[in-house]
């Protein structure tokens, strides 16, 4: 044991020593299909005005602290309620994070799994007993009286529902999130990152329950780049967390171009209807092949099972054909032989269906 590994071994905790870190595959010449993004870009003529816009920005100065006017452009673009507070954040995943630290030492967190992995790294990251609660498998509905078992038993501080769920795409019944809300001793997060895609959303209920918090990013709808994520919450709460979210997470750069794009909402509303017909074909093309299980989605991915093939061996193939998917393959339990697919051009969804098919005759 070298002096460096035996002083990591003495100062850090053992519970991030035993983490591995989130794994972003390099995507450099690939159809990239991996990371649920907006695959469409902006007008040229919107480029040119965001441009410009940018002219006006200070990087010599400190960003922008409070961000009322993005916080304004947020509650009328997202349907805020009246008396609801945003909490901003470096993507989602601050807020999770941000989330997480106020909590009281010992606080559990559960949430159903499968589902968005961060929930789970960022509860043991940072020393808080997570209880994940599987879904049922045949598919991925909450098992509503295990799940509430669960609760009476744990009693956690904060459960994560995402509403449509990662990586499955299923959005849950809404009368067994009601029951959640009912039975939560603390906070109940409903996490909408795929809200443009979903069709549904309890962001109308924001106020009328005073634990229910309601998180969304930017990053679904075509804005991955500026990593913005924001919450939902009585102003109570809000104020609460917001004495541990850092001073200036929100770059200049991403507030100005935010709010550029917010106010310019038809060219992203036409894109999120390009990418809901484009599920819609994907989703049909690949119900036409037999060798597979097919999950109906209400996001921007569709997770698919391989009945007769092994999900490693043809996640390799695509690679090696330039088609970059996600292998939840090594995650194992209810993702065994699983695969999950972002909707892209419909150029890039004939390729990858091409290699698809391609990979799995060449492995049959």
């Amino acid at each position: 044991m070298t002096k460096c590994t035996q002083r990591i071994e003495a100062l850090l905790r053992p519970e991030v020593r035993a983490l591995s870190a989130y794994h972003v595959p390099d995507s450099k010449g690939f159809i990239k299909l991996d990371a649920m993004e907006n695959p469409y870009g902006w007008p040229k003529d919107t480029v040119d005005l965001w441009l410009e816009q940018l002219r006006g920005a200070e990087p010599n100065r400190y960003p922008d602290p409070v961000c009322a006017a993005l916080k304004a452009a947020l509650k009328a673009a997202n349907g805020i309620p009246q008396g609801a507070e945003l909490l901003l954040g470096n993507g989602s995943d601050e807020i999770i994070q941000i989330l997480l630290m106020a909590l009281r030492p010992g606080g559990t967190v559960m949430a159903p799994e499968p589902t968005f992995v961060m929930y789970r790294q960022i509860s043991l990251s940072l020393g808080l007993p997570f209880i994940g609660v599987p879904l049922r498998a045949e598919d991925f509905s909450l098992d509503i009286e295990q799940f509430c078992a669960a609760i009476e038993r744990h009693q956690p501080s904060i459960i994560f529902l995402a509403y449509p769920n990662n990586p499955t795409g299923n959005l849950f019944d809404p009368s067994v999130i009601e029951r959640i809300l009912a039975l939560a001793p603390g906070l109940v997060v409903v996490d909408e990152a795929y809200a443009p895609y979903a069709g549904a959303s309890f962001m109308g209920q924001v106020g009328g329950h005073e634990h229910l918090l309601v998180m969304r990013t930017l990053s679904k709808l075509g804005l991955a780049g500026l990593r913005l994520g924001f919450m939902a919450g009585p102003p109570e709460w809000i104020a609460e967390f917001d004495k541990v979210r850092l001073p200036y997470n929100i770059n200049v750069l991403t507030r100005i171009s935010a709010e550029f794009a917010l106010a310019r909402h038809e060219v992203f509303a036409a894109q999120v209807e390009d990418i809901l017909r484009d599920r819609c074909t994907l989703m049909a093309e690949l119900k036409t092949i037999d060798a597979i299980q097919v999950y109906e989605s209400r996001a921007n991915f569709i997770l698919l099972r391989l009945l007769r093939h092994d999900a490693t061996a043809v996640f390799a193939a695509l690679k090696a054909a330039g088609v970059l998917i996600k292998n939840l393959h090594p995650n194992g339990g209810l993702l065994a032989q699983c695969l999950r697919v972002t909707v892209g051009t419909p150029p890039e969804n004939r390729r990858f269906l091409a290699a698809f098919r391609q990979a799995l005759e060449e492995l049959s």
